[in-house]
């Protein structure tokens, strides 16, 4: 026989389930918005190679920057509105901000990278003449990756601290 599941697991699971689902939806989402948004570096395509046209280092850091961008508004609506579901479970809220930061950031970072891919190797080998495509869009810090976490986290821990400090409050009330 199979056991019923109770309440508050019921309710946890079905938070992490809706957590990954939007995340997952909303992180393809923002992929498109970031692809869309992110400059490119300019890319000189040689038949003996190729190089990017000038030193421009500020493209790479605007990409990885309206990425990070993205991900920090993504991380706090996303968790705002899963601690509107469930506010008095807030380390379910946390379980599923981050699996939703992890899946949206996978999700993000695949779409816009595969809508921005230019294959520079093939272009190298199949051309005589020289002319200019934008890079291919990715990020450069690794770093950025964590925004999204790192901003679930933050809203979860001024939620509980926001819960603490009621509740001290009320206490000392008494």
């Amino acid at each position: 026989m199979i056991a019923k599941q109770r309440g508050p697991e019921r309710a946890l699971r079905s938070l992490v389930i809706a957590g990954a689902i939007v995340g997952l939806l909303s992180g393809a989402a923002l992929g498109v918005l970031w692809w869309r948004l992110a400059p490119r570096v300019p890319i000189v395509i040689q038949p003996d190679g190729s190089r990017p046209q000038g030193f421009q280092p500020e493209e790479y850091l605007a990409a990885d920057i309206a990425f990070a961008a993205i991900a920090l508004v993504a991380g706090v609506i996303l968790t705002v509105a899963l601690a509107a579901m469930r506010r008095q479970h807030l380390l379910g809220v946390l379980t599923a901000g981050l699996v939703a930061s992890a899946l949206g950031t996978a999700a993000m970072w695949q779409v816009g990278t595969r809508l921005g891919s230019v294959d520079i190797e093939g272009l190298v080998a199949t051309t005589d003449v020289e002319f200019v495509v934008d890079a291919p869009l990715d990020v450069t810090m690794p770093g950025v990756y964590l925004v999204w976490a790192i901003a679930s986290a933050t809203v979860v821990a001024v939620l509980a601290l926001s819960d603490l400090l009621a509740s001290y409050r009320a206490n000392r009330a008494r």
